[in-house]
């Protein structure tokens, strides 16, 4: 868990200091106030580029010096990342104390997260769905984001290449080849080792009063390996000005069980509680494997639930063990939580609230 977090020139966070002592942090306050900006720093505290998938120079403070810092405790680590006013497009990671890289972040702390955006995961496009899987597959398998760099800076200087067929070196192309069919082979076979495993805890999931998805990737299979397969498709490819075959096709398909329906076919409160049926599984499944369970960051997750469904999560969430940070504009929603780190948000200003 997250025992000390402190931003500095983030977003509109000139400064800011929150020492939980609950494993539930809820922030509230009006809309603008920078209540999800405190999410987003905590999810920069994983490899990627945050819950907002935002430029770095965009989360600097407006007015500010140009850069920004976010530190926080985990088990007597310090983890920080930030960026220098001179180099805002660059990020930097610490390790207690030592630099180090983003990927290696996932090391200390598995973070996932559900934003209102997110409401739309199941109508939007397969790269959403896509990330949405890397995501839950890295609180799992660490390596899961190497491995993605790794293979998609094969893909774009093979797309490059291909650009120019009649000139490209097909040595350095079989290469590029080899290196996709390598990396490519570690991330399907990992998103295919979560949901299978995901697949058991849900299948023991009651069907209300969330609904119980099952999962499953859908993507284009061909015969041989996949370096095989890019070599016989290059013409292919090479006419259609990018990659056609390998794991950045994949997509995460969801039924909803009770129903036999895919969930683009669903309400939107039936997609939210799959979304959360599938949140809530993936925890216990992250609790069990990594012996800790993941940090949930909920972004207005109680906004659009009904109170038994709010009291139900909320008990649910309590059972995985884990430190969970929530946002929403009304203290009320969040009645039913016992115990709580409770927390006003006013223009970039945080505030312990008794409310």
């Amino acid at each position: 868990m997250i025992g000390r977090l402190t931003l500095s020139d983030f977003r509109n966070h000139a400064d800011a200091l929150i020492v939980p002592d609950h494993g539930f942090i809820l922030l509230t306050g009006d809309n603008g106030a920078g209540k999800t900006n405190i999410l987003e720093a905590v999810s920069m505290l994983a490899p990627g580029r945050g819950l907002r998938g935002a430029a770095l120079r965009a989360m600097a403070r407006q007015g500010g010096p140009g850069g920004f810092g976010i530190a926080a405790e985990v088990d007597g680590v310090v983890l920080g990342t930030g960026v220098a006013p001179t180099a805002p497009d660059r990020r930097q990671v610490r390790i207690g104390g030592v630099a180090s890289s983003a990927n290696a972040l996932a090391d200390h702390l598995s973070i996932v997260w559900l934003t209102p955006a997110m409401d739309r995961l199941f109508l939007d496009s397969p790269g959403g769905r896509r990330r949405f899987l890397d995501r839950l597959t890295l609180a799992l398998h660490p390596s899961h984001a190497a491995h993605s760099a790794r293979y998609d800076a094969a893909m774009r200087a093979r797309n490059r290449l291909l650009g120019d067929l009649r000139r490209a070196d097909p040595l350095w192309l079989a290469a590029l080849e080899a290196q996709m069919g390598e990396h490519g082979a570690a991330l399907a076979e990992a998103r295919a080792d979560l949901i299978a495993r995901l697949g058991v805890v849900l299948a023991d999931q009651p069907d209300a009063p969330f609904a119980r998805p099952r999962i499953a990737i859908e993507g284009e299979e061909g015969e041989g390996a996949l370096s095989e397969r890019l070599g016989r498709e290059r013409r292919r490819d090479a006419a259609a000005g990018r990659t056609l075959s390998g794991p950045h096709r994949d997509d995460l398909s969801v039924i909803h069980v009770a129903k036999g329906q895919a969930a683009a076919l669903c309400s939107t409160g039936e997609q939210k509680a799959l979304l959360l049926s599938i949140l809530l599984a993936h925890a216990a499944l992250v609790a069990a494997d990594r012996g800790q369970p993941p940090v949930l960051l909920l972004d207005e997750v109680a906004a659009h639930l009904d109170p038994l469904r709010r009291a139900a999560l909320f008990e649910r969430l309590d059972a995985t063990g884990g430190q969970v940070w929530m946002t929403g504009t009304e203290s009320p929603l969040f009645s039913d939580l016992r115990s709580a780190t409770r927390l006003a948000v006013t223009a970039g200003h945080v505030f312990r609230s008794t409310v």
